[in-house]
């Protein structure tokens, strides 16, 4: 199963992510981890990364999709992967299936969680105020909502084009919303019986 979660900041794609990697046996695979263990593990990608982050600019799309390329060769993303954050635009998108249709890899579904915007601003300003976070703003949040809505939501439009998008309700117990994405899963999928 290879699966793209897509959502808003704050929409709980991490946290699921995490929770399906073990009900389905596949990796999470979440690009800003990679980056971050890339660093500090001093890969040749790791120091390119690390050279453009000092410099205070984006690591372009480019080391991304290497870092991404790396991970999918190791064994345990032979059966499948989550992807957690990645793509966010559509640029992105065209970058990640050129790379999956050479690894003869295709994405198999795309899950968008669906949560409404004052949830999420509610949520991210709880999570601030708990791990003592002032740059969570709801001020800041509608910003990354709005960029959200202009660059990642033409991802899922392109993903519901090709038929491979299901969008899920975000709202509730972990367990309940886990239970809707694998409910909305293929059919043949592990654990979706």
């Amino acid at each position: 199963m290879r699966l793209v979660l897509l959502g808003a900041p704050g929409s709980g794609k991490g946290t699921q992510a995490d929770l399906l990697k073990a009900e389905l046996g596949i990796p999470h695979i979440s690009t800003g981890d990679l980056l971050r263990a890339a660093v500090r593990a001093g890969t040749p990608l790791g120091l390119k990364a690390k050279a453009v982050m000092e410099a205070g600019q984006l690591v372009s799309d480019e080391i991304v999709l290497g870092m991404l390329e790396e991970r999918l060769a190791q064994a345990d993303a032979a059966a499948g992967f989550i992807l957690d954050g990645y793509p966010r635009n559509l640029a992105q998108c065209a970058a990640l299936e050129t790379l999956l249709a050479r690894l003869g890899q295709p994405i198999d579904v795309a899950i968008k969680l669906e949560v409404p915007s004052e949830l999420i601003v509610e949520r991210i300003a709880g999570r601030a105020a708990e791990q003592g976070r002032k740059d969570d703003t709801p001020e800041t949040v509608r910003e990354r909502l709005r960029v959200y809505a202009e660059q990642t939501e033409p991802v899922a439009g392109h993903f519901a084009q090709l038929g491979k998008l299901r969008v899920v309700d975000g709202v509730g117990e972990l367990a309940e919303v886990s239970q809707r994405i694998l409910g909305a899963l293929p059919a043949g999928a592990p654990s979706a019986a």
